[in-house]
């Protein structure tokens, strides 16, 4: 097999699964689920953040 032959390989592979996100709307249903994901750890990530920083804020022995 030539570097050719598997790049077209690779090529074809990665054509066939795009057209299997676009059938049936499973493009945007795997979109919306990323989309979740990631809002979800966004507002975990600044909640636990703001405890932090009230936590830090109260602690008179901290380094600064």
């Amino acid at each position: 097999m030539t570097w050719s032959g598997i790049f077209w390989g690779i090529g074809d592979f990665l054509d066939w699964t795009f057209q299997l996100l676009q059938q049936n709307m499973m493009g945007d249903i795997l979109n919306n689920i990323f989309i979740i994901g990631i809002a979800s750890g966004l507002l975990y990530w600044l909640f636990t953040q703001k405890k932090l920083s009230a936590k830090a804020a109260n602690d008179p022995n901290q380094l600064k």
